[in-house]
């Protein structure tokens, strides 16, 4: 679902792993906290906010800076059933599986899809969301009636840099693949100004994305006529260092405890907070 990592980054990254080969699994039983990496930028799933609520924790490092959304409440449900303070970094997406293995971080929760390439040098837990791939077009752009990937023929589709979404584009037949952009403020900005016909986003960011500019519009699609994607391409896992398997099987024991239901209900209201936000 969330983002592909470019090779050179996977690279990167098992380089730091054999440089932290003596590195001593993660001690449930000694440690008073853990800390987790995200980028407080990919709402609703998190996104850094000067207001303190009842669902923020504050970002390490930066005073008066506070994070919000789907996966800072999956990291507090996390702590509280591992009786363990939460400490949250935002670090750039391209750094985190880096900070990860050189233990900057104890574990990754940022909506990242549990990749077989990622599971190479880190290992995931169960997954913790599920969504689906959509598109979204301008309110009076071409596409606006859109029902199928067959309908985009031609148009001038645009994605996230080093993400999932950017090789989707390439599904579409006759497609214009533009240039990716770094941030979905550029891509919703690129729709708004008629720079692209569409971009690609997982449903719960689309649906905030919507929110915030009433001028996009959601694509959907009906089975067989959208994207086709793996089951890792939908799902969302908590990324741990391969050596700390008593901390993976807490998490996965923590995970099982929040129901399906209770998981939509965690994303409807991060919604709600990220469209009154914005």
């Amino acid at each position: 679902m969330r983002k592909v990592l470019f090779f050179v980054v996977m690279l990167l990254g098992a380089v730091a792993l054999a440089s932290c080969s003596s590195y001593e699994q993660f001690d449930l039983e000694t440690e008073t906290e853990f800390v987790v990496g995200l980028e407080a930028a990919y709402a609703p799933f998190n996104w850094s906010t000067s207001v303190q609520n009842d669902y923020t924790v504050p970002l390490a490092g930066q005073p008066g800076v506070y994070v919000d959304g789907y996966d800072v409440v999956v990291a507090r449900l996390i702590a509280d059933e591992l009786g363990l303070n939460l400490v949250i970094k935002a670090i750039d997406w391209d750094g985190l599986i880096p900070a990860l293995l050189s233990g900057e971080i104890d574990m990754i929760i940022a909506g990242m899809s549990p990749t077989a390439e990622r599971a190479q040098t880190v290992a995931f837990s169960e997954e913790y969301f599920r969504s689906e791939q959509v598109m979204v077009v301008s309110t009076s752009g071409a596409y606006v009636n859109a029902t199928s990937l067959s309908n985009f023929n031609g148009a001038r589709v645009v994605a996230q840099l080093g993400t999932l979404q950017d090789d989707l584009i390439d599904q579409i037949i006759g497609v214009n693949h533009l240039q990716p952009l770094d941030t979905y403020a550029m891509l919703a900005t690129a729709v708004s100004q008629n720079a692209a016909d569409a971009f690609i986003a997982e449903l719960p960011v689309a649906q905030g994305m919507v929110a915030a500019n009433s001028n996009l519009k959601i694509i959907r699609f009906a089975d067989g006529q959208g994207f086709t994607v793996s089951d890792e391409d939908v799902v969302v896992s908590v990324a741990l260092r391969q050596e700390d398997v008593n901390l993976l099987s807490a998490v996965n024991d923590a995970l099982a405890n929040i129901s399906t239901e209770q998981r939509n209900q965690i994303m409807a209201a991060a919604l709600i907070r990220q469209e009154n936000a914005s």
